[in-house]
């Protein structure tokens, strides 16, 4: 009797391949994008660094190179030979800083009305003070210049502060800031009798001082690359700032060396850059103070 064996094949599951991880096509966009925007941005800055560290023979060589494989400090010895540039940069320095601590200061007590202060007019007064932000600098110039200098500041470095320190922008940021902080604080201080100063003063600035730090960043970076106002308002050469004075480094008709000019670009640029790594933290803090909110 022939019995039948069953056989029985026992195989053993085959193991699937290790599945590829498929690429990130979004992240891989935003990579390059980014790279994009990098190029565009640091490239001209780099191209300036550059041509700063070339000879003025160099700088006009076809092909251009972009790295300089002798680099050659000549140009920025030149900056100091031709220009006093201890005291553009005090001028400068002087201007901006004061326009900045103006800016913080005005912005914060306008915004704070605007935002917490009930009074009649408050919407239409806003919407005037929001309309100057879209009035350029060279429609106003004329009748600024004319009070300037029917007041006797003419030709003076406060010629350029004190028309620089209301601000539209710094007005409606600040107005922005303090409606993201809790009223409940208004109100407590009313109880205690607080005036709205001192409730102000005491209670809502504090708390409001990333967004000063933003509005004195910007307020800082803008005006101390500002060209046009100086160039109307000043006459003398002790009261130019630092952009007033690179444009003497071109000479006459433009037969000034690139080299140097450049190289006092890039001087001009580090005293901005020394603001914004040090206000880098308070800038921060102020763009996503109202994020947890």
């Amino acid at each position: 009797m022939t019995t039948t064996t069953e056989r029985v094949s026992t195989r053993t599951p085959a193991v699937p391949a290790r599945s590829r991880r498929k690429p990130n096509w979004n992240l891989v966009l935003r990579i390059v994008l980014l790279m994009i925007a990098a190029v565009l941005t640091l490239g001209p800055v780099m191209w300036t660094l550059s041509t700063s560290l070339r000879s003025s023979s160099e700088s006009f060589k076809l092909p251009p190179s972009f790295f300089p494989w002798n680099p050659d400090f000549t140009s920025y010895a030149q900056v100091f030979q031709q220009l006093d540039i201890v005291l553009l940069v005090l001028n400068s320095a002087l201007v901006t800083g004061l326009i900045a601590v103006g800016q913080m200061v005005t912005a914060a007590m306008a915004g704070y009305a605007f935002a917490n202060l009930k009074f009649r007019g408050r919407g239409a007064l806003f919407s005037i003070v929001l309309a100057t932000m879209m009035v350029p600098v060279q429609v106003t110039i004329v009748p600024v210049f004319m009070l300037i200098r029917g007041m006797g500041l003419s030709d003076t470095l406060l010629a350029l502060i004190l028309p620089a320190i209301p601000t539209a922008f710094g007005t409606f940021l600040m107005r922005q800031y303090f409606m993201g902080l809790p009223t409940d604080l208004a109100e407590a201080a009313s109880i205690d009798g607080a005036t709205p100063w001192r409730t102000f003063r005491s209670v809502y600035a504090p708390l409001a001082v990333p967004g000063m730090a933003i509005v004195g960043i910007l307020a800082f970076n803008f005006h101390w690359n500002e060209f046009f106002r100086p160039l109307i308002m000043t006459i003398s050469e002790q009261n130019f700032t630092l952009p007033l004075g690179l444009v003497s480094l071109q000479g006459n008709l433009g037969t000034g060396s690139i080299s140097v000019v450049l190289a006092g670009v890039v001087l001009s640029m580090i005293p901005a850059l020394v603001v914004f790594i040090f206000g880098q933290r308070a800038l921060q803090d102020g763009l996503t103070a109202g994020s947890g909110k």
